[in-house]
């Protein structure tokens, strides 16, 4: 059984929705340390997921106590509870924000460079002294037909005029209907940190350009100004069998999900294969 947390989130809906074996937590917003080990204890799960988190960046700088009881004292909160369970926990790319290098980057080396990204960072360290078999998920920029949060593929196919995404910029980004379809081979991770999510050798722009074609949208791209990679090597977690589509594919897997017809399927590059 496992416990989600943020269970009507975009990450957790997702879980609940496609995971066997799910229960959801309530809202632990301000709950205590003893709280919540009453209710994972009342549970019944032997695996916690906890995507609860405040996940807006500037928010997260105008708010940083808000930030820091949702992003680090409710993840440890978590940990002191779990008394054996397995303990998975979305951290983010965003701890590698203030790396001088270009990518990918391995676990290894971070250099956070927001309070978010340092907050997910001293998470991570506190939740494993804590609970050293917890797993920490660094996500991707997570996408899905999702109408409550801002996503990639949401502000592709709903763009009137133009779009802007910079060729000097590489990072991968996530279907999160993946992320859900691999919990399964998540939770027998050993502990420990892992990049999590589908990779690409394309640049913002390369991705955005055949995303707009394969749609047949009628949308302008532009090229933005140069952003600091989130470029992750993912290969640790894929040695365990945790195995994303590459970007390109996942985002035609989305695509078709939800009923887009495929306008401009070439046969040229990744999109149009293993479809």
């Amino acid at each position: 059984m496992i416990l989600v947390t943020g269970a009507k989130g975009f990450v957790g809906s997702k879980l609940m929705k496609i995971c066997k074996d799910v229960v959801a937590a309530p809202s632990l917003r301000n709950a205590s340390l003893d709280q919540i080990k009453r209710i994972v204890s009342e549970s019944g799960a032997d695996t916690i997921v906890n995507t609860a988190a405040i996940s807006d960046i500037g928010e997260c700088q105008k708010n940083p106590e808000s930030s820091y009881i949702a992003n680090v004292q409710l993840p440890v909160f978590l940990a002191k509870a779990c008394e054996g369970r397995k303990l998975i926990c979305f951290s983010s790319d965003q701890v590698y924000g203030g790396l001088e290098d270009n990518g990918p980057y391995t676990e290894e080396n971070v250099n956070p460079a927001n309070i978010y990204a340092k907050y997910k960072l001293e998470m991570e360290q506190r939740v494993l002294d804590i609970c050293p078999d917890a797993v920490m998920l660094r996500t991707e920029w997570m996408y899905d037909y999702y109408v409550k949060k801002s996503n990639y593929y949401m502000n592709i196919v709903n763009a009137k005029d133009a779009v802007a995404f910079s060729s000097r910029q590489y990072r991968g980004i996530t279907y999160v209907k993946e992320v859900a379809e691999n919990m399964g081979n998540v939770i027998s991770l050993p502990g420990g940190i892992y990049n999590f999510g589908s990779e690409t050798t394309k640049s913002m722009y390369e991705i955005t350009s055949q995303f707009i074609e394969e749609l047949g949208l009628e949308i302008r791209l532009e090229d933005a100004p140069a952003r600091h990679n989130l470029w992750m090597d993912c290969s640790k977690a894929k040695r365990y069998g945790v195995i994303f589509s590459d970007v390109s594919k996942a985002l035609m897997k989305c695509a078709k999900d939800n009923g887009f017809e495929i306008k401009n399927n070439s046969g040229k590059g990744d999109f149009a294969a293993d479809l």
